[in-house]
C-alpha cells in the first residue's frame, strides 16, 4: 500500500474532489467561514481558493498525510487568505481549547480511524459560540442502499484511504456535543450507496448540556434524511 497511498492515492482523491457538483459546495459552504479557521482533513488544499478574505484571519489545515500536504503548499501560497499547513491527526489536534472561531470538515469524517473523536477534538477547539461546516457522505436512508454500503465497505476502504460508507454523520456531530443548527441530507449522485450527502453548520453545546444528553444519543438517533434528488456533493 506505500506506493499507492504515496502516489497514486492522492491523485485519485484530487481528480474525484474536481467536479462541477463539488465546486457548487465548496462555493456554498467554505466562504461561510471566519474569524482563527481550523480545516480538518485539509488533504490537497482544494477548499483553500473559497475562504472569505474579509472574513477569515487565518486558516489552519491538518491532515494526516505528507503526500496530500505537499500538493497543498501551491494552493496556500496563492490562497486569498494566510494559511498554516499542519502534519497531524483530527484525533489528537495539536490545540489548546478555545482556539478556532470556525471548524471546516468535507469529505474526511469518512476517512478518519475515529471520527467520533475528531467531532469531539473539533468541539473543544472551538471558541464558545463558533461554527462547524460540514459536508460527508455517509450512511444511506433506505434499506437497499444500506446493504451495498455495509457489503461494498472492506473493498472501498482498501482503495479509498480508509473510506467508509455508511457513519451516520449527524448522530455522530451530536454525540461528540454539537447541536445542528442547519442540516440537509439527500442522494447527490447516480451512485446511491456512495452519494447520500450529509451538509450544514453546527456549534458547540455548553459542556453541562452536552454532558446531560449523552446517554439519550445512545439510545436513538432523530435523523434527518431530505428527498432523493441531486443536492450536489463533495468528496
Amino acid at each position: 500500500m506505500g506506493f499507492w497511498a504515496n502516489h497514486v492515492l492522492p491523485r485519485l482523491i484530487e481528480k474525484a474532489c474536481r467536479s462541477r457538483t463539488i465546486l457548487a459546495e465548496r462555493r456554498r459552504w467554505i466562504p461561510r467561514a471566519h474569524g482563527d479557521v481550523l480545516e480538518l482533513g485539509v488533504g490537497s488544499g482544494l477548499n483553500l481558493p473559497f475562504y472569505d478574505a474579509a472574513r477569515v484571519a487565518k486558516v489552519t489545515g491538518v491532515d494526516i498525510s505528507r503526500p496530500l500536504l505537499r500538493r497543498a503548499r501551491p494552493r496556500a501560497e496563492q490562497a486569498p487568505v494566510p494559511v498554516d499547513l499542519i502534519e497531524a491527526s483530527a484525533e489528537e489536534l495539536p490545540f489548546v481549547a478555545s482556539s478556532f472561531d470556525s471548524v471546516v470538515v468535507t469529505y474526511s469524517l469518512c476517512s478518519m480511524e475515529d471520527p467520533s473523536r475528531a467531532a469531539a477534538e473539533a468541539r473543544r477547539v472551538l471558541r464558545p459560540g463558533g461554527d462547524l461546516m460540514f459536508v460527508e457522505h455517509g450512511r444511506a436512508p433506505d434499506r437497499g442502499t444500506r446493504w451495498w454500503q455495509r457489503l461494498l465497505n472492506p473493498f472501498w476502504k482498501h482503495v479509498s484511504g480508509g473510506c467508509r460508507l455508511d457513519r451516520d454523520m449527524p448522530a455522530m456531530l451530536r454525540a461528540a456535543g454539537f447541536e445542528l443548527a442547519e442540516l440537509t441530507a439527500s442522494y447527490s449522485g447516480t451512485v446511491r450507496w456512495l452519494s447520500f450527502t450529509y451538509e450544514g453548520s453546527a456549534r458547540p453545546q455548553p459542556r453541562e448540556l452536552a454532558a446531560g444528553d449523552a446517554g439519550a444519543h445512545d439510545h436513538g438517533h432523530d435523523h434527518h434524511h431530505g428527498h432523493d434528488h441531486d443536492h450536489g456533493h463533495a468528496h
